[in-house]
């Protein structure tokens, strides 16, 4: 797994470059992914809390860190990781049957962070930067438009009008539902943060596989409820629950998975 020490240099050449070149939104905008490391942090283990600590720090929480992974995009030493966002899973197929991105894609990206955070000789640069993109990469693969049919780059090269404002529908769902809100992260947190023990339990079975394709089952809901290009109220309210259950879930995962790697 390649990882890079942040560097400053070509910060803007580069930002231009990659938002002309490519058009491609951030997943789940800064609030909702604090969102899901604010619900994460509620829920790690005694040991979990403890590696994190050992790795970050005492100052430095999961909602803290959660958009680095966005945030080095402009980076030119970090030009690698861009298309590690997302991946693309066609209907019908499962990840292991698809011809794989060769610039690699989210769920090798997570599997690979695992394998350095649990390992014993990697060094400490590598597990912060393993640590924070797989808090980003959690949130993002449970924002459903993250796992791509193929056919629309997850959704961007539908254009609506959201509101008044020009969108495309990957936009909607990374930060135009949340941003209408109005709410700071901790705000939405105390909102979507009330799963039951059932569903808590139901939702830390399967792997990053699993809930890849598990995210690939909101496409009808995601697709059908758009029936125009203008998307306002009536949209948000079909979607709002799911948008919801998405963060606390992420949030939930995310810590399961932390603990899992620091039992």
């Amino acid at each position: 797994m390649k990882f890079s020490i942040l560097n400053s240099k070509n910060v803007f050449f580069v930002a231009i470059l990659l938002i002309s070149a490519t058009e491609l939104a951030f997943g789940w905008g800064q609030t909702g992914h604090r969102v899901v490391g604010e619900v994460a942090q509620h829920h790690l283990s005694k040991k979990a809390e403890k590696a994190l600590v050992q790795i970050f720090g005492k100052n430095q929480s999961l909602a803290e860190v959660s958009n680095w992974m966005d945030n080095i995009k402009s980076d030119s030493n970090y030009r690698h990781t861009y298309d590690w966002h997302w991946v693309t899973i066609p209907d019908g197929m499962k990840y292991e049957d698809t011809e794989k991105n060769p610039k690699g894609d989210l769920i090798a990206t997570v599997e690979r962070c695992v394998l350095v955070l649990k390992s014993d000789t990697a060094l400490l640069i590598s597990k912060q930067e393993a640590l924070k993109m797989l808090v980003h990469l959690i949130g993002d693969l449970h924002q459903p438009l993250h796992v791509g049919n193929g056919t629309d780059r997850g959704g961007n090269s539908k254009k609506v009008k959201w509101f008044s404002s020009s969108y495309n529908l990957h936009k909607v769902w990374d930060s135009g539902m949340i941003d209408r809100k109005d709410w700071s992260y901790t705000e939405l947190t105390k909102v979507v943060n009330d799963a039951t023990l059932t569903q808590i339990d139901q939702w830390k079975q399967g792997d990053v596989r699993d809930w890849a394709h598990e995210a690939m089952t909101y496409r009808t809901q995601v697709y059908n409820t758009f029936k125009k290009e203008s998307l306002s109220y009536n949209y948000m309210y079909y979607n709002w629950d799911l948008v919801e259950q998405q963060l606390v879930k992420g949030g939930v995962r995310l810590a399961a998975l932390l603990n899992s790697i620091y039992q």
